[in-house]
């Protein structure tokens, strides 16, 4: 059956300013894609990574490119030779699995052989502010069961207290972006174990994390930017307890679901991530959200309007999308 892919940008306003180590967000900037087969229209959405090199024009430019052979019915192992991991080969990836349950008349979950996604505790995330505003951000809440909590180099101390003091039964995931050095890592470690820290995530630039490689640290260190596709692996597990597994850095939840099987093998830990989003990215992350240790698919938390039908945040407990959202029939 003949296919029409098409792909557009979507703007979403945040509920508030969104700050980490390299930069402040107020709008997110998604590319949304739609694969038609006849009756049939599977979606699927990709958020480009300046951090990668990516931009709104230069992830549609990428799917135009292969357009013709998506249209012609190129599948989703095609797909992977036919563009790199990022956010063009994510959105086109999730639309095709979309695509597929409808076709089938079964979900992605029974697909996969798996159980339907259910509710689960994911990280409401603590923006970089004063240590005082990121107190009475997280005392707002405090009743979640995970937080996470950015910093960078200035005060990551006092900022990591005032979020512990507010929310002292909440566990917590410590996200400096890359914006530490190594004597840094070194020197929070005490500060990390005494506040109950469970997760450090990428404290240093991907460029310069071979200085973890012979770091026995106090709190397991997850790698974000350092990790995309399973090719990073053998690298990453020399350096890192944990993998962050977010689907526009694999390409997919076809790499990501290999990616994520491939590090359990070598005994890493695994999370489950993403970037600021709309719950199109999140349907298809639930499926390796379920079985990853650590959750952060707040991302449609901070839009002021998400996709009707989508996930809902309660209480820092992460419910799935409405039945036909994506990913069944």
């Amino acid at each position: 059956m003949h296919r029409t892919l098409t792909a557009g940008h979507d703007r979403f306003a945040l509920t508030r300013p969104f700050r980490i180590s390299r930069g402040v967000k107020t709008e997110a900037d998604l590319v949304t894609v739609s694969i038609r087969a006849g009756q049939l229209e599977g979606k699927g959405e990709g958020v480009p990574c300046p951090r990668y090199g990516e931009s709104v024009g230069t992830t549609l430019e990428a799917i135009e490119s292969i357009r013709p052979a998506i249209e012609a019915g190129a599948g989703r192992e095609e797909l992977q030779t036919l563009l790199p991991a990022g956010a063009a080969r994510n959105a086109v990836d999730c639309a095709l699995w979309d695509l597929e349950a409808r076709a089938a008349g079964r979900s992605v979950a029974q697909l996969l052989g798996a159980p339907e996604p259910g509710p689960l505790a994911s990280a409401l995330t603590i923006g970089i502010d004063t240590p005082m505003m990121m107190g009475c951000a997280a005392r707002r809440v405090a009743q979640a069961p995970l937080l996470k909590v950015k910093v960078d180099a200035r005060l990551p101390d006092a900022q990591i207290r005032a979020v512990r003091a507010a929310a002292p039964d909440a566990r917590l995931i410590v996200d400096p972006n890359e914006s530490w050095d190594a004597r840094l890592v070194e020197a929070m470690q005490p500060v990390l174990a005494e506040l109950r820290v469970d997760l450090l995530e990428q404290p240093v630039s991907a460029e310069i994390d071979g200085c973890l490689e012979t770091f026995r640290p106090l709190v397991p260190i997850a790698a974000d930017e350092s990790l995309h596709t399973s090719e990073d692996l053998d690298r990453v597990a020399r350096r890192y307890q944990v993998v962050n597994v977010k689907l526009d850095k694999s390409g997919g939840l076809t790499e990501g679901l290999a990616l994520a099987r491939a590090a359990r093998e070598r005994g890493l830990g695994l999370m489950t991530g993403c970037m600021v989003s709309s719950s199109l990215s999140i349907a298809a992350a639930l499926h390796i959200a379920r079985i990853s240790d650590f959750v952060d698919l707040d991302g449609p938390i901070w839009l002021a309007k998400d996709r009707p039908g989508g996930v809902e945040d309660r209480s820092g407990m992460l419910h799935p999308p409405l039945p036909g959202f994506w990913g069944t029939p």
